[in-house]
């Protein structure tokens, strides 16, 4: 038996336009016959998720990845189409949304189980396990009202997760809070995951998406348009879908005298590819055409992390790799190797600029994303060659 089911799943609203409703409108809509316009959240959405598997949702702002998870969690009613989850479920979406203002922390323990359905019995069993995690014994009999968004939030995921849930679902939460909380929620999840839980996970923290996951699906437009690996489908998102929707911080700029006109990231086969290795060579292929004789030109590049932390930057000038003159079209190559950057998602902006720096012919800021594999037993950002040697004492 699946654990989460849907058949055709759609949603749709209606939009009845900008503004505060008036007479003025209805009146306009009814003589005129003017229908509402419809909008569908998500439509058509047929999958399965075996109990057990971490599946994350991907998408753009909007493409409809909220509305799923309500759909899955009964907190929306579908338009059209089935979906079914078995077992219990405990559902991270708008946390807090049954905490009652006036009403202590310790009082909307209890009512948020009873909105969750949760037996009281249940619930005072495990309080004190709740508060633990929480971190708020010394604020657990004041009014919420006083609390700040990081302890509302605490208190909510704590309800929530104590639960035992057979499945989770996941919506962006974990984004909220301060760095220690969100490594404690996220342990939390890995131990569901550890203990078989199904979990359905939202969130646009790419790398938590493809550590914790087992498989991604994307969303586009409310429709489902890629199923499969982690890196394939998040590689997939950043090259076809958030260059063209503003979420990368993707700039193009410059004069054009010079105009990168196409780039190939290639493996040390040389074959064009989406994903590498560490310690393997990674070469990039820039075609380029000058328009008119451009005397002493840089090419340069950078690197950063898939979250936009400067890593490493370069250039033909800082390298001494002086180049007399280009004109009309050529192809310059750069190959880093080895590769030392460890497993994740990173960025590669390219420019071509004066020797001066007067003048930037192209720049390209964080166009070109690709993915890193490596060996799991080490971590961090980047590799580092390093010897142990055990020498004799005094």
């Amino acid at each position: 038996m699946s654990a989460i089911e849907a058949h055709n799943l759609g949603k749709r609203y209606r939009k009845a336009g900008v503004g505060a409703p008036t007479l003025r409108d209805a009146l306009k809509r009814a003589f005129l016959r003017k229908p509402m316009e419809d909008f569908w959240a998500v439509r058509g959405l047929t999958f399965k998720i075996e109990p057990g598997c971490t599946i994350g949702v991907i998408g753009a702002n909007g493409s409809g990845k909220s509305s799923l998870l309500g759909l899955v969690a009964g907190t929306i009613t579908p338009t059209e189409g089935t979906v079914r989850a078995n077992g219990r479920i405990s559902s991270l979406l708008e946390l807090g949304a049954g905490f009652h203002p006036n009403l202590s922390g310790r009082e909307n323990v209890f009512l948020n189980a009873a909105i969750l359905g949760i037996a009281r019995e249940d619930v005072r069993k495990r309080f004190d396990a709740i508060v633990e995690f929480a971190g708020l014994r010394d604020f657990i009999d004041m009014p919420v009202k006083h609390y700040s968004s990081g302890m509302y939030v605490r208190l909510a995921f704590a309800v929530a997760v104590e639960m035992k849930p057979d499945v989770l679902l996941v919506d962006e939460v974990l984004s909220v809070g301060d760095t220690a909380f969100q490594t404690k929620c996220l342990n939390r999840i890995m131990d569901f995951k550890r203990r078989g839980k199904t979990i359905l996970l939202v969130s646009h923290a790419l790398e938590t998406v493809e550590q914790f996951c087992d498989e991604v699906m994307l969303i586009n437009q409310g429709r489902l348009v890629q199923r499969g690996p982690p890196g394939e489908v998040i590689f997939n998102y950043l090259r076809t879908y958030l260059a063209h929707v503003g979420q990368l911080t993707v700039e193009e700029y410059g004069t054009r005298e010079v105009e990168i006109r196409h780039v190939r990231l290639l493996d040390g086969a040389g074959q064009e590819a989406a994903k590498f290795t560490t310690g393997e060579p990674l070469h990039v292929e820039v075609t380029y055409h000058a328009n008119r004789r451009i005397e002493n030109p840089v090419f340069g590049f950078s690197l950063k992390t898939g979250n936009g932390t400067y890593l490493f930057g370069s250039n033909t000038q800082i390298l001494n790799y002086r180049i007399a003159a280009i004109e009309g079209t050529g192809v310059m190559r750069l190959t880093i190797n080895p590769l030392t950057l460890m497993a994740g998602r990173f960025l590669l902006s390219l420019s071509i600029h004066s020797w001066d720096h007067s003048v930037q012919y192209h720049r390209q800021e964080d166009l070109y994303p690709f993915l890193v594999k490596d060996d799991p037993d080490h971590h961090g950002v980047v590799q580092l060659s390093t010897k142990w040697e055990l020498k004799p004492g005094p």
